[in-house]
């Protein structure tokens, strides 16, 4: 099949599922085109069937932002004309969907499908927007199938837009080839030269994220036993967490890695990781984390408890409860 995928290009799960799920599908035989505004950062490399499509955004005086949606849609018309698309498979909403739907209505092609998959933010924060909600209920509705990466988002999904369309739940998930404990490539004595145990957080250090409480938990942590926390990620939280790892003198004791693209060689020297998200639809970090066989301790929301058993994969804390976490 020719299948086009659209979704953000950047370190979020919805960008890195639908990429890693774009490469799988190519491996399979299937010529996967990749549609956006910029090269999906998990695409390194040549693969065969796999190609891309930038979104090229003008910018003009009379508009006071960039018309993105269009811009989008436009890109979506000719590669699916020109390339004989069968279906386009569109991650995250907003926008996409409303694309998606925009060309599927151009597309000359009777039997050309749109799929989308809802991934947290699209549907609990960004899509509520008043500005925003009757549109993405609208481009949902219209999808030929949608699907959400937990039970937890399919039924907000139905009762925060009234949405009777069928949802089917397509977990997230990992290769397990990439994902697996890896000894031999950890570099556990450059993060914990002094043979300390080794605490790990991914994020992109949004206040969702509660990076913070990760700090308060590790400064409890400290207290009781040597240690060191790693924090994987940038983000606009990150300086006020450097900031607070200062103020609690723990400073030497935190390492903030920025973005990393080894991320298995990190996670293989961890001896826990640690996810008190405010609001998590699925949680692929932490998943990431268990196939790397580290002990993962998250909050309480949204997907996270179908992920995360209470003492069978892992343990649970309510949200801001910093002193359960140690």
């Amino acid at each position: 099949m020719n299948i086009g995928i659209t979704c953000y290009p950047t370190y979020g799960g919805s960008g890195v599922v639908a990429t890693e799920l774009g490469k799988a599908l190519a491996r399979r035989g299937h010529r996967i085109h990749f549609i956006s505004y910029a090269m999906p950062m998990r695409l390194t490399g040549f693969d065969d069937n796999i190609y891309y499509h930038e979104v090229e955004i003008s910018s003009y005086p009379v508009f006071e932002f960039p018309l993105y949606t269009p811009a989008l849609a436009s890109k979506m018309i000719e590669v699916a004309n020109f390339e004989k698309l069968d279906l386009l498979h569109v991650h995250y909403a907003v926008p996409h969907a409303t694309s998606a739907y925009i060309a599927k209505k151009v597309i000359p092609n009777p039997d050309f499908r749109v799929i989308t998959t809802l991934h947290g933010t699209d549907i609990t924060l960004v899509g509520l927007e008043p500005s925003f909600l009757p549109v993405v209920k609208f481009s949902i509705e219209k999808s030929d199938g949608v699907t959400a990466v937990s039970r937890y988002l399919r039924e907000k999904t139905q009762t925060n837009y009234s949405i009777e369309t069928p949802i089917e739940v397509i977990t997230n998930f990992i290769d397990p080839v990439e994902y697996r404990r890896k000894d031999d490539a950890c570099k556990r004595h450059r993060l914990a030269p002094n043979g300390e145990r080794v605490l790990i957080h991914v994020s992109n250090f949004r206040a969702v994220k509660r990076v913070t409480d990760v700090i308060r938990t590790f400064d409890l942590v400290l207290k009781k036993m040597p240690a060191v926390l790693v924090l994987v990620g940038d983000g606009p939280d990150r300086s006020s967490c450097e900031q607070l790892a200062r103020e609690l003198g723990i400073g030497d004791h935190v390492r903030f890695l920025g973005k990393q693209q080894e991320l298995v060689e990190i996670l293989s020297c961890a001896d826990l990781f640690l996810m008190p998200s405010q609001s998590e639809s699925f949680g692929l970090s932490a998943l990431e984390a268990m196939a790397c066989g580290v002990p993962v301790i998250s909050s309480s929301v949204g997907g996270l408890p179908e992920l995360v058993l209470h003492n069978q994969t892992g343990y649970i804390a309510e949200i801001g409860d910093v002193e359960r976490m140690a």
